[in-house]
């Protein structure tokens, strides 16, 4: 159970609280533009979170400023030679004009090609790459939902990719759905595992607990690793946070 979110200053930073029915404060920064979440048990004040917050300004003013440093990626105009990233190596585009369909392949280690139409726009290629995109993300998620259902101890009955602007996944844990961002296909593989095993762990706490946090630990020990590389990657020039 959690309350409504509120918002709170702390030395000139922004700090949102939501309570939960938890045992601990967490305190946590998110990408890319390094917002400051509190997670606190419902008994705790305001004060103490600001003072929690207090103890930590070092610590939140260098991962922001980490995000702040994080590479990104202007809006793409889908021209040769523009660069674009798929399990996280990057790739030269070449735009081949025929007058067959439109599609996408990889030459390589270096290059992914697109075939379209002569006079097609940016927003048409675009999407050739999208549909590309989610096509190459939804055959590697089955292979991981086989791996994590039997170490975990659950089922998913369906799952999902499309495009999300707040998170990188989310769980249904009534419905025992999960929704995967279709931004995931540009990241290493092991940041969308981490991803899809998040979330399969929501099929059995719901909240950012203490037990949650046990079971991601006692299952993916090295979760952290993963985490960090996903908020390392180069952004696209959207805005995704997870």
């Amino acid at each position: 159970m959690s309350t409504e979110a509120r918002e709170i200053q702390v030395s000139g930073l922004a700090v949102q609280i939501v309570r939960k029915d938890i045992k601990n404060l967490h305190l946590r920064v998110y990408p890319p533009n390094g917002r400051v979440r509190v997670a606190a048990p419902l008994a705790v004040s305001d004060n103490a979170v600001r003072l929690a917050v207090i103890g930590k300004l070092g610590w939140v003013r260098k991962q922001q400023g980490k995000f702040v440093s994080q590479p990104r990626q202007s809006k793409r105009e889908m021209v040769s030679g523009e660069s674009h990233y798929f399990l996280g190596r990057r790739y030269r585009l070449r735009v081949i004009e025929h007058n067959g369909p439109a599609k996408m392949s990889l030459r390589g280690n270096s290059s992914i090609d697109l075939y379209i139409r002569k006079g097609s726009r940016a927003e048409e290629r675009e999407q050739v790459l999208g549909r590309w995109y989610r096509t190459q993300l939804k055959a590697l998620i089955p292979p991981l939902l086989h791996k994590w259902q039997p170490v975990l101890g659950v089922r998913v009955a369906g799952w999902g990719v499309k495009k999300m602007k707040t998170k990188w996944g989310s769980c249904n844990s009534n419905d025992r759905r999960i929704w995967l961002n279709l931004e995931l296909a540009k990241k290493p593989v092991q940041c969308l595992e981490y991803i899809v095993f998040h979330e399969m762990v929501h099929l059995l706490e719901r909240q950012h607990n203490d037990r949650f946090h046990a079971l991601i630990n006692q299952f993916m020990p090295q979760w952290r690793l993963y985490r960090e590389e996903l908020n390392r990657s180069p952004l696209g020039h959207a805005t995704w946070e997870y």
